[in-house]
């Protein structure tokens, strides 16, 4: 995906080249065929979505790239991923700035972004409100065997959704499968039902709490369910994420800590999402993770949680990868809106 505007990335081009430029050099330099005050109303735009900021007042006011730019702007995933992982230049090591820094200073969310995400929501309360306690129930469960079923497949599961279905309501193994798919699917409903039953279970989050839903998605496969003490490496990516126990739980305190003082939910929930995926705490079930504390944030809120359905697993993996190897979350933050709105538009 490009920016909407041509005109928005010939003034943010410009100012990426001559930093500290006022709004008449910004309106000399681009030579666009608009006036100097529409110049002024796309400068106020890209400062509401954090592309740019402002330092100085009155005359002496100029703009610069903001620090969040990197993090948010636009990137054509398609494009990005023409070149092979040896030919990418990426960020190998974890930033501990982009969340000290960067994360801690600026909304995720542009504010039409948080406008669409507040009215989905605002359907949401409204059309659930009008459930009774076992139509909303069932609908919650109908959600729930969709988000076992994809965040398994997510990570290679091969079951259906009706396999899936049969398998959680009736406890029937699919044949051909193994018994490892079918204890990771129970798993992930055993973590959504404590969730719903406890919703306030990981308010605020913690590591103690977030290594409780990691072993309940791990029970039974073999996986080691305390906090990594060693390297491991991601396929498809040259990011290495840390590999000294100190620093993951240094890590995992700074992601704690913002997520619990960022007062949106809608950024609480994306930030789980994104920051336990990138820390890779555990050895394995990162990302399983991920999702259910994603949810548990928006189900202790009231929020509609969000079932992943419809996303495609491979769009969803390159642009977690692209957040690993960029700290861009432009293309895993669409994944987010467009499958809350699934969920608003499909259930209750």
């Amino acid at each position: 995906m490009i920016m909407k505007d041509k005109r928005e990335t010939a003034i943010i081009e410009f100012i990426k080249k001559n930093n500290d430029c006022s709004s008449k050099e910004i309106f000399d330099g681009v030579k666009l065929s608009i006036s100097y005050a529409t110049i002024k109303r796309i400068l106020s735009k890209l400062i509401s979505e954090n592309f740019i900021e402002t330092i100085g007042k009155g005359k002496g006011t100029k703009y610069i790239i903001s620090s969040a730019y990197e993090l948010i702007q636009p990137i054509s995933i398609n494009n990005y991923y023409e070149k092979e992982i040896d030919e990418r230049e990426i960020k190998e090591s974890f930033n501990f700035q982009l969340i000290t820094n960067v994360l801690n200073r600026y909304n995720i969310f542009s504010d039409n972004e948080l406008i669409k995400l507040t009215d989905l929501q605002e359907t949401y309360r409204k059309k659930s409100s009008q459930l009774t306690e076992l139509e909303y129930k069932k609908e919650l469960e109908r959600l729930a065997i969709d988000l076992s079923w994809k965040s398994s497949q997510i990570e290679g599961n091969t079951y259906s959704l009706l396999e899936t279905e049969r398998l959680l309501k009736e406890k029937e193994t699919a044949s051909g499968k193994t018994k490892e798919e079918a204890v990771m699917l129970l798993n992930h409903k055993d973590a959504i039902d404590l969730i719903i039953d406890h919703p306030d279970y990981l308010i605020p989050i913690s590591i103690s709490r977030i290594e409780d839903i990691h072993e309940i998605l791990v029970k039974e496969l073999s996986i080691e369910n305390n906090l990594r003490k060693r390297r491991i490496g991601i396929s498809g990516t040259n990011y290495r994420p840390l590999d000294n126990e100190f620093q993951i739980i240094e890590a995992l305190n700074y992601s704690c800590s913002l997520i619990n003082d960022k007062e949106s939910i809608f950024e609480k929930a994306l930030l789980a999402l994104a920051l336990i995926s990138y820390i890779q705490p555990f050895m394995d079930g990162n990302k399983r993770t991920a999702r259910i504390v994603s949810n548990a944030i928006l189900i202790n809120n009231n929020y509609c949680p969000i079932s992943f359905r419809t996303v495609d697993s491979i769009d969803y993996k390159k642009a977690m990868l692209l957040f690993y190897e960029q700290n861009n979350i432009f293309n895993f933050k669409e994944i987010f809106i467009d499958q809350f709105e699934f969920a608003v538009r499909t259930y209750f």
